[in-house]
C-alpha cells in the first residue's frame, strides 16, 4: 500500500494479569487485548521500520510506511500499561476518552489525564456517556459532543481536536455538530485505510481483536484484506439501521452469549 494510506488501529482497554477489566462481557472482552500481545504489535512496528503516529500527525500523511495508533473509552491501563510499552518503541497514540467515565473504577482520573497529556500523548474525546451519537436528540448531541469536549479541556487546560464515534454509529447531524464544536476530525469504525482524499470527519479506523496474530497484524497495517471486513462491517451496519441500535445489540447479546440488559 502506499505510504499515502495511512491504517487508523482502534484499542481499547489492556487485559493486564490479576486486574479486573472495566467490563466482562464477551461482546466487550473480544477487544481486550493482553498486554504482551500489545507489546509485540508495538515491538512489530519498530522492528520493521514504521512509524506510530498520533491522529493529528497521521492526518498530514507523511512519507515512510506509518499506522495511527487510538484508544478509545479512557480505561486506566491507557496510563499504566499503554503509554510505557509506546514510549518503550517510540510510538505515540490518540487517547479519546469518555468524559463521564473519568475519575470512576477502571477508568482515568482527572490528575491521570494530565499526566497522559504531560507525556506528550494526544487527548481526544469520545463523548460524555458512551451512547449511540445517532439515536440522539439535538440538546443530547450536544452534551455528549460540546459539553465533553469543554469537561476534557478544562481538565488538560488547553483546546482537544479529534473525537471519535461510540460504537462506531454517526448521522450527519453528529458530524456537524462536532465540526461547530471545533473538533478537527471525527473518526468511526469502518475498515478503510484514510488518505488525504478521505474526509476528516469521516476517518476510518480498525478494531483490533484479541486473537489477532502477529502476521495478521502486519497484514491490517498494510491494509491488506481490509475490503473483506469492509463487506462484513457494511453487512452488519445494513442490520443495525433495520433493527435499530437497541434491537440490533439485543440480537447481538443473544449471539454472543451476554446477558441482556
Amino acid at each position: 500500500m502506499s505510504s499515502a494510506h495511512i491504517v487508523f488501529l482502534m484499542y481499547h482497554e489492556l487485559e493486564l494479569a490479576g486486574r479486573k477489566l472495566c467490563q466482562s462481557e464477551p461482546g466487550y472482552v473480544r477487544y481486550i487485548l493482553p498486554l504482551e500481545t500489545f507489546r509485540s504489535q508495538m515491538a512489530w512496528i519498530k522492528e520493521s521500520g514504521w512509524r506510530g503516529l498520533n491522529a493529528g500527525e497521521a492526518i498530514r500523511y507523511p512519507a515512510g510506511p506509518s499506522v495511527c495508533i487510538t484508544f478509545d473509552d479512557g480505561c486506566e491501563t491507557d496510563l499504566i500499561a499503554a503509554a510505557p510499552v509506546l514510549r518503550q518503541f517510540g510510538c505515540n497514540a490518540t487517547f479519546y476518552l469518555t468524559a463521564g467515565f473519568l475519575g470512576t473504577p477502571g477508568y482515568l482520573s482527572a490528575s491521570q489525564v494530565r499526566d497522559l497529556d504531560a507525556q506528550g500523548f494526544e487527548i481526544g474525546c469520545h463523548s460524555m456517556t458512551h451512547p449511540y451519537l445517532s439515536d440522539l436528540t439535538e440538546p443530547e448531541l450536544k452534551r455528549e459532543i460540546v459539553d465533553a469536549k469543554l469537561q476534557i479541556e478544562t481538565i488538560v487546560g488547553h483546546p482537544i481536536e479529534h473525537f471519535s464515534c461510540p460504537g462506531g454509529r454517526y448521522d450527519r447531524r453528529t458530524l456537524r455538530m462536532a465540526r461547530q464544536a471545533g473538533f478537527a476530525t471525527v473518526a468511526n469504525s469502518q475498515f478503510h485505510a484514510n488518505s488525504s482524499r478521505t474526509s476528516p470527519y469521516e476517518l476510518g479506523r480498525v478494531a483490533m481483536l484479541r486473537d489477532l496474530t502477529i502476521d495478521e497484524f502486519n497484514a491490517l497495517c498494510h491494509g491488506r484484506g481490509l475490503w473483506k471486513k469492509r463487506l462484513q462491517h457494511q453487512a452488519r451496519r445494513g442490520v443495525q439501521r433495520l433493527l435499530g441500535n437497541r434491537a440490533y445489540d439485543r440480537l447481538r447479546a443473544v449471539l454472543l452469549g451476554e446477558p441482556r440488559q
